[in-house]
């Protein structure tokens, strides 16, 4: 009797009715399988209220209600189409009730987890209480380099989708190319992140086309793009594939890219393009530039002296191509003055900063082109040219409300009278540069050797006949002074209050008593190469930065007002607290906070 009822308790699948509708089935009876003859008769293994398995389930529909037997045999289906309560055992529940209900325990994951403040928190078991929240895990992982990042997705599943989401939302991205790197590795790293928009590559292998169509196929959207190359790796990126890449890169806005040796000549053409670096250019035959939004540009050509590039031409074509460059940075052994005035002959108004370094047939002709073409410059580096004073006279006259940056190192025919004057007729110089332009060419390099002070003496009466110069520089503004190589210089006297910085590396001629610093905000002192007697001289004028500033004592006068007298210092503090130091202590402390360093290699 038992078996009889269990058997008609278990709906069966029933025929399509006439009308076409299907039968419907229980979880606990899924499919009509053909009766066998059972040997045990066991309990089923699925909850009888909401189907699930039973093993390590806790049902969260509520009971049924009592029933006599006999209405649990006439609740047999008899019908194809069944319209059973949510309170029938043979009732499904729907899937979103399960997930409501889900209290599976899964290792960091953070999906479940919602991130809102008025959330209530998950419920975690104790092997994961110690597990970082999700923003927390997010602001760690941001902050790995990307080898790192590629190492941290094998923790987990969760930590794998994390550096995932990572990727995808990264909008620059810095790496090392190794040397025996394949083009898949690259690639592979930059198809994780579809979203970025500056690259920095600092390659150890050699790049080529290739690679540029890995990079434009990976990252449509690039903005930024710079390359880097080591001592060993070649960039064998020719002018065609250049200026193709830079064409189809319409959101492309800056491009800096060092070793472009095979070039050759290329064609710029780009509406979007505002700054643009090559470094390492050698024999080009053509430069044509079409970039109206250009705003910078820079031009490194090869030290040899075989380069045929035809700068004239080159400089004509920025003007018509380039109307708005604001920065010109040119360095080549073959600037010369007709490549100067076809500059100049471009009008450009926009001109701020101008460098022509290493042209040494530049003279103060070209200065004067200069001054009158353009005489709103910010900016005037002539390093390694061949200007003399009366070329820094013609700067001060042209630019003394404007200029800010006056760079003339590797200057041979200037002198310390002419970087006095430049000194005192620009109140808005800030920067200063004259290294290796009062040298001695005839004097020794100094040695390690020569440290001590009787070799120091000889060497300054074996050379009493070389003719030796001072500098004499008072300047309220001056931040960065830079005399590097100057060994033609024997005094110096600086009174720069703003000054920050001082680089006298291979001053070997200068002598310590001769050496004044009243400069309270220096921070470096660069004196690599000096005697030992010179670097203990600078050390001893910062080291003690009150004593190498004015004294300090508040000064009042007499009854009569006839004389200003110096108050001492036991005197100041008469009628003020103990406990409350008096301003002039906090002025002496704001002064000697401010330590120098002095740099010796």
């Amino acid at each position: 009797m038992h078996h009889e009822t269990a058997n008609q308790a278990l709906p069966h699948i029933s025929p399509a009715t006439p009308g076409g509708s299907t039968a419907s089935f229980s979880p606990a009876a899924s499919f009509d399988f053909p009766q066998r003859p059972l040997k045990k008769h066991r309990g089923s293994y699925n909850c009888g209220r909401c189907g699930l398995p039973k093993k390590g389930h806790v049902c969260h529909l509520p009971p049924p209600s009592a029933a006599s037997p006999a209405a649990a045999s006439a609740a047999t289906p008899t019908s194809a189409i069944s319209t059973a309560t949510p309170s029938a055992p043979s009732y499904r529940p729907p899937a979103a009730t399960r997930q409501q209900h889900s209290r599976l325990p899964r290792a960091l994951s953070f999906d479940d987890i919602d991130l809102r403040c008025d959330s209530p928190e998950p419920e975690m078991d104790e092997s994961e209480s110690d597990l970082l929240p999700a923003s927390c895990m997010w602001e760690v992982l941001r902050r790995l380099p990307p080898a790192s990042l590629l190492a941290a997705a094998g923790v987990c599943k969760s930590w794998r989708d994390t550096t995932r989401r990572l990727w995808r939302a990264a909008e620059e991205l810095r790496f090392r190319v190794p040397p025996r790197a394949q083009l898949g590795f690259v690639g592979s790293l930059l198809q994780k992140c579809p979203a970025l928009l500056r690259l920095n590559l600092r390659m150890e292998s050699d790049v080529d086309a290739t690679m540029l169509a890995c990079i434009a196929f990976s990252c449509p959207n690039l903005e930024v793009m710079e390359i880097s190359m080591s001592d060993t790796a070649v960039n064998r990126i020719t002018g065609d594939e250049l200026g193709r890449f830079v064409a189809d890169r319409r959101c492309l806005t800056s491009l800096k890219m060092e070793g472009c040796t095979n070039l050759g000549g290329f064609v710029v053409c780009s509406s979007s393009l505002s700054t643009l670096w090559l470094s390492d250019l050698y024999c080009l035959s053509k430069m044509v530039f079409n970039c109206p939004s250009l705003k910078e540009i820079s031009l490194d050509f090869s030290r040899q002296e075989n380069d045929n590039t035809d700068l004239v031409a080159m400089a004509d074509g920025l003007g018509r191509g380039c109307p708005r460059l604001q920065n010109i940075h040119i360095a080549s052994l073959r600037l010369s003055h007709p490549a100067v005035l076809a500059l100049t002959a471009a009008s450009l108004r926009s001109l701020r900063m101008l460098s022509l370094v290493l042209g040494t047939e530049i003279t103060d002709a070209s200065v004067a082109a200069i001054a009158s073409s353009y005489s709103k410059l910010e900016l005037l580096d002539l390093s390694g040219s061949s200007i003399s004073d009366s070329g820094i006279g013609m700067i001060c006259n042209v630019f003394p409300g404007t200029l800010s940056r006056l760079l003339l190192a590797l200057c041979p025919n200037i002198t310390s009278s002419g970087i006095q004057f430049a000194t005192a007729q620009l109140p808005h110089l800030e920067l200063m540069d004259c290294g290796m332009s009062i040298c001695d060419p005839g004097s020794p390099y100094p040695t390690s050797e020569e440290t001590d002070e009787f070799e120091l003496q000889t060497t300054f009466k074996n050379q009493m006949h070389l003719i030796y110069q001072k500098l004499i520089i008072k300047h309220a503004r001056l931040r960065k002074l830079s005399l590097w190589g100057c060994s033609g210089l024997d005094a110096l006297y600086l009174n720069c209050p703003e000054l920050g910085d001082l680089n006298l590396n291979s001053c070997k001629n200068l002598h310590p008593e001769r050496v004044l610093l009243q400069c309270p905000s220096l921070e470096s002192v660069h004196a690599s190469g000096c005697h030992n007697l010179l670097i203990g001289a600078i050390q001893s004028q910062v080291s003690n930065s009150v004593a190498a500033t004015e004294n300090y004592f508040p000064s009042k006068r007499l009854a009569d007002g006839s004389k200003r007298i110096r108050v001492p210092n036991f005197l100041s503090q008469q009628g003020q607290s103990p406990l409350q130091p008096c301003d002039d202590d906090k002025k002496r402390k704001r002064i000697s906070s401010r330590p120098c360093n002095v740099l010796v290699d």
